[in-house]
């Protein structure tokens, strides 16, 4: 552990607050130039309904945690209280959406103050500094603490849980478990994945400090049976602790999300359904009179559900029926500012030992985990990865710096002018791609002009571009009909000048039908259709073909725009 000086401190806390001032105001102004994401709309729907009624039930069927949802709607519940009426949240989801996607920036600030912490816990002040910076510079991140989703607040959870079962190793129960129960139960009430991603993150803090003990080593002579008896009891408080930091946030979990005290539709028709039998008697009764639904379980299982089936996958023009293993590895190399890349393989080159950190160590666990996680459909699922990668990366810089002015090492450090070159880089990246962080790629491979034909969904096209479509018909649409074929949840979409065509499902058996549906006028068609899945169902194949013979007149961020009298 470094510990700054007094003076430090006061740089620590300017450079905080410059970078998350800066940052919150790239957020709040890029919000309002974007539509509802995919997410957005139940989202908010969701959180109000909990407020006004006190149910989870919509966010616990849809698998998504309460605590971000609670947190972005609350000021617009208070806000419709005081004004003594209820907002509509579709009808008027431009007036209260720019609000909640405000409130996100809670956890963002939260991000920011734990990622400074764990850089001066391994690397001083400037550990802490550079990784703040770099954060708060990152179009990805950006992109998304400016939307109401719960990918940030993960993030924040994770962090703050980092931070506290690292400095509880060795201490009493209270700082050592309690406190890191408390932030496990955070993280995964911010998102499911937090369950899976804390408990990872522990075991690698833990292990690491056991093995920086010299606990793990076995007497010499050791046979490898002995090795393994030896590893367990040595980890025994480490297993123990684990269990009652998981029983803490547990319990968190359940008595924060609540029940409606009602019974399950689904585990009904589950054991209405099951053979006649001695199980069927059994659960018929039990599923018809047991009222704890719903609760944090059905949400947590939902998500586990979703991992275990995982589904198709776009990556490199190619749409994979099945999770590819290398998409998460490949994809970073994509939407990773390039100056941070270059930061990295920098440290690979001249200080790969200062990786050896905590933070090093959980990434290098979570990056494993990626290979195995089968919901591809955003980098936002590894933002945890990143943030600590970055921690780490900061942590490596700072250390070198700090043997050099010991006088340990000459020249094999990261010089301050390339690492101070490269944040400016990276913070010059964020202004030139606002406001579409979202949809950032770094220029190795072809930027953001380019990024939808090698990556799809959240990563570029989330249903954000209605906005941009409007601004575009207004002024060169002639006032012509404009039909519309995207993914996305935009209650925008059931208004002028927007017509809503859902080719996937429309009886379509050929080009001439898929023409005969779009009309005459303009049609305008998100990139994640014509980029994504083209075989999603006979219809979406057949219109996609036809849109391939067509030539577009024009093209906003996520959309293709065709003149169909040409």
């Amino acid at each position: 552990m470094i510990r700054s000086s007094g003076s430090g401190r006061w740089v620590d806390a300017l450079w905080l607050v410059a970078f998350g001032v800066a940052s919150s105001a790239w957020c709040l102004t890029a919000a309002h130039q974007l539509g509802a994401t995919f997410d957005e709309p139940l989202y908010l729907n969701a959180g109000l309904t909990s407020w006004r009624t006190g149910s989870n039930k919509l966010l616990m069927s849809a698998g998504t945690m309460p605590l971000p949802v609670d947190v972005q709607t609350l000021p617009i519940y208070l806000w419709e209280q005081s004004r003594g009426v209820e907002f509509h949240q579709y009808k008027e989801i431009e007036t209260i959406l720019p609000v909640a996607r405000a409130a996100n920036l809670v956890f963002w600030w939260i991000l920011l103050v734990y990622a400074m912490k764990l850089g001066r816990t391994w690397g001083g002040a400037w550990a802490g500094r550079l990784a703040v910076g770099f954060l708060a510079c990152d179009p990805n991140f950006l992109g998304h603490a400016a939307l109401a989703t719960t990918d940030i607040s993960v993030v924040a959870g994770m962090l703050a849980l980092v931070y506290h079962f690292h400095h509880g190793q060795g201490r009493g129960w209270g700082r050592r478990v309690f406190v890191p129960g408390v932030c496990y139960g955070l993280a995964v009430l911010a998102k499911a994945s937090g369950m899976v991603f804390g408990a990872q993150a522990m075991l690698a803090i833990g292990l690491y400090h056991l093995a920086r003990t010299g606990a793990l080593a076995p007497p010499p002579g050791t046979p490898f049976r002995g090795k393994l008896a030896h590893l367990w009891r040595a980890s025994y408080q480490l297993r123990r602790d684990l269990f009652w930091i998981a029983l803490i946030g547990f319990t968190l979990v359940f008595g924060y999300t609540g029940s409606d005290w009602g019974t399950e539709w689904t585990f009904i028709a589950w054991a209405d359904g099951l053979p006649d039998g001695l199980l069927k008697s059994v659960m018929v009764p039990i599923s018809h009179n047991l009222t704890i639904f719903p609760n944090a379980g059905e949400a947590l299982l939902q998500q586990v559900k979703h991992n275990l089936r995982g589904h198709g996958t776009y990556l490199l023009g190619e749409w994979y029926p099945r999770a590819c293993w290398a998409y998460f590895p490949v994809a970073l190399t994509m939407k990773t500012p390039a100056p941070v890349l270059a930061l990295l393989l920098a440290v690979l080159v001249l200080r790969p030992r200062d990786l050896n950190t905590p933070a090093g160590w959980v990434a290098l666990v979570l990056l494993a985990f990626s290979l195995n996680c089968r919901v591809q459909i955003g980098i936002r699922f590894v933002f945890t990865l990143m943030a600590v990668t970055y921690v780490a990366v900061a942590v490596a810089v700072a250390r070198g710096w700090q043997a050099q002015e010991a006088g340990s090492v000459e020249w094999r450090v990261v010089p301050r002018w390339l690492v101070g070159g490269l944040l400016a880089a990276t913070g010059a990246t964020a202004v030139w791609v606002w406001p579409h962080g979202l949809s950032y790629f770094n220029q190795l491979w072809g930027g953001p002009e380019v990024g939808y034909t090698r990556l799809h969904d959240s990563n570029y096209d989330w249903g954000q571009g209605l906005p941009d479509l409007k601004a575009w018909h207004a002024a060169h649409g002639q006032d012509r009909p404009l039909a519309v074929w995207y993914y996305g949840t935009d209650p925008a979409i059931l208004y002028p000048p927007f017509r809503y065509v859902a080719f996937s499902h429309l009886p379509l058996s050929s080009a001439a039908d898929a023409r005969a549906a779009a009309g005459d006028g303009y049609l305008a068609v998100g990139v994640g259709i014509l980029h994504g899945d083209t075989g999603a169902t006979p219809s979406t194949r057949v219109a996609a073909d036809w849109l391939r013979t067509l030539h577009p007149v024009a093209r906003t961020h996520t959309f293709v725009i065709y003149d169909l009298r040409k």
